[in-house]
């Protein structure tokens, strides 16, 4: 099984079963609803993939000269020879596979391969702390069985360490001179894109989580 798909596969099942249930209880769909479902089912994935950081990050270093030795003798982009890698069904959780996504990532920005850098530890944190309150606030944005101020201060709180650490992790890139050892378009894909995902939904989600508190209901998300 390709990489991609099993990427695909994974947010399709969890956020679809959710969008799903939205439609079964209410008959809609709903934009703001749909966008969040999208981030914390990403986000659940991404924290995996982070656990599997923590707990090879011995062999990140390795890794990370064996896909620079893929690129320079072949001229392969090591993102798309990951993505397009296959893994059999078995190995789907394995760890080992998971950290060849940071061999490659380290490419990039090498502070995933040393674990005494706030990248490291930052992304770390977020693969322990988020994954169980990203369900739980997939669920309870779903099939309300919190009351919307638990919901929205839930919410609050983790939607905006989402926006302040993602924030503090691009500072601390360009201030730490890693921009000048990749190129302008490697800095756009592989810094900014997936990082503006963790800042410019997580606003969103900010806004939805702060009408949940004052409002006492799930009207932001078009719920009664």
């Amino acid at each position: 099984m390709k990489i991609w798909l099993i990427v695909c596969v994974f947010v399709a099942l969890l956020a679809g079963a959710a969008l799903a249930i939205r439609f079964w209880t209410t008959g809609d769909f709903n934009v703001a609803h749909s966008l969040l479902i999208l981030f914390l089912t990403v986000n659940i994935l991404v924290s995996y993939w982070e656990i599997c950081l923590f707990l090879r990050i011995s062999e990140i270093e390795e890794k990370r000269k064996s896909w620079d030795s893929v690129r320079s003798e072949s001229g392969a982009v090591p993102a798309l020879k990951f993505l397009t890698m296959s893994v059999p069904l078995r190995k789907v959780f394995a760890p080992s596979v998971w950290a060849e996504l940071w061999g490659v990532y380290s490419l990039y920005d090498a502070s995933y391969a040393d674990r005494k850098t706030f990248g490291f530890n930052c992304d770390v944190a977020n693969g322990v702390v988020t994954p169980l309150l990203s369900l739980l606030l997939l669920g309870t944005f779903t099939i309300p069985f919190l009351p919307a101020r638990v919901a929205g201060i839930l919410g609050v709180l983790l939607f905006w360490q989402w926006i302040y650490v993602t924030s503090a992790y691009i500072m601390s890139f360009f201030m730490a001179g890693r921009h000048r050892l990749i190129n302008r378009k490697e800095i756009l894909i592989y810094i900014w894109g997936p990082n503006l995902f963790w800042i410019v939904l997580p606003i969103f989600g900010f806004y939805v989580s702060v009408r949940l508190v004052l409002e006492g209901s799930y009207v932001a998300l078009g719920l009664n």
